[in-house]
């Protein structure tokens, strides 16, 4: 088994691309993205798997977060990449980084990485917003009245301070879902967000719901993104970012794979796979 981590002078070189979907549940949705970092890093180590580290004077792992959701928000579709000295099984990988991981932090797949940057894949994401204690019928003239507007300006307290910006134009989509919600008299909001700078949150939508409308809600709305990944315009559709390293994978394994396409680690040299 290669060392986890090798002393600066002795550092290897990435020769394979891990993507990484996994999910924040329960309580565990309240881990700012700084937590989670450590918790992975921990896990990685755990792991014992290879990864490779970054040159300089203060190396630090190759693994990059793409898209991550609010602290407070639960999710079903977060992402990052993970770069290995050694090669090693995507399943295997996914099962032993999520046995690493405390519950609530659940690794749902890996893939190996095929061409193209999974961070210029993640267009739109998809939310769910529960709100507890409004009538669904209320909740959906709310939504008739923000779709009617062109702009909602709303604030947010940012490290600069206070700054007001639209969060109309980002929503593509939003709905009053007919499934159940988690108390009798609950509101479900269904919306598909364009990613943009600045970036619209999902409350931020439900702030601006707020300014057009009188929305009764009796306690912390509960926000979860259902999907991230390529955006198809026309529906609205929120597509699997994945999609691409799948289909890459099976076209090598099948031996149909493009030559010139082959991915290994940016801005590293090959080397030989271990097994």
């Amino acid at each position: 088994m290669p060392p986890v981590q090798a002393p600066p002078s002795q550092q290897l070189p990435a020769v394979q691309k891990l993507r990484v979907r996994f999910a924040k549940r329960g309580r565990l949705r309240f881990t700012s993205h700084r937590d989670f970092q450590r918790a992975f890093e921990r896990a990685v180590r755990r792991a014992e798997l290879p990864v490779a580290f970054s040159h300089g004077f203060s190396p630090h792992p190759k693994i990059s977060y793409a898209g991550a959701a609010p602290t407070g928000a639960a999710s079903e579709a977060e992402y990052l990449e993970i770069s290995l000295t050694h090669e090693r099984d995507a399943d295997e990988v996914r099962a032993a980084l999520d046995e690493a991981l405390p519950p609530g932090l659940d690794v749902l797949e890996v893939v190996v990485a095929g061409p193209g940057s999974l961070a210029e894949r993640l267009e739109a994401s998809e939310w769910r917003i529960a709100l507890p204690g409004v009538d669904p019928e209320v909740a959906g003239a709310a939504v008739e009245a923000f779709l009617a507007r062109e702009e909602i300006l709303v604030e947010r307290m940012t490290k600069r301070g206070v700054r007001s910006f639209d969060c109309r134009a980002a929503v593509l989509r939003l709905t009053v879902a007919s499934e159940p919600g988690p108390v009798e008299t609950c509101a479900i909001l269904q919306v598909v967000l364009r990613h943009g700078t600045p970036a619209v949150r999902p409350d931020d939508v439900l702030a601006g719901a707020l300014e057009v409308a009188t929305l009764p809600v009796t306690g912390p709305a509960l926000l979860t993104r259902l999907a991230q990944g390529p955006l198809t315009t026309d529906t609205g559709t929120v597509e699997d970012p994945l999609a691409r390293d799948r289909d890459a994978n099976q076209a090598t394994a099948t031996g149909q794979a493009d030559p010139h396409q082959t991915h290994t680690a940016e801005g590293d040299a090959a080397a030989p796979s271990v097994p």
